[in-house]
């Protein structure tokens, strides 16, 4: 399957394999920020959606 990102009026579509989505908070990081994610997912591609709160 070929990967594919769709955004149309805020509402995002992905097609793609997915072993796992998660949802996490971004937290304060010295004088930036990170997401944690699981040791699992070393080394791996991923996707960052930022929603509208």
């Amino acid at each position: 399957m070929a990967r594919s990102i769709k955004m149309e009026k805020g509402k995002v579509e992905l097609k793609d394999e997915f072993n796992a989505i998660f949802e996490k908070t971004v937290t304060k990081f010295g004088s930036g920020a990170k997401i944690d994610a699981p040791k699992e997912f070393l080394g791996k591609k991923v996707y960052v959606v930022v929603r509208k709160s």
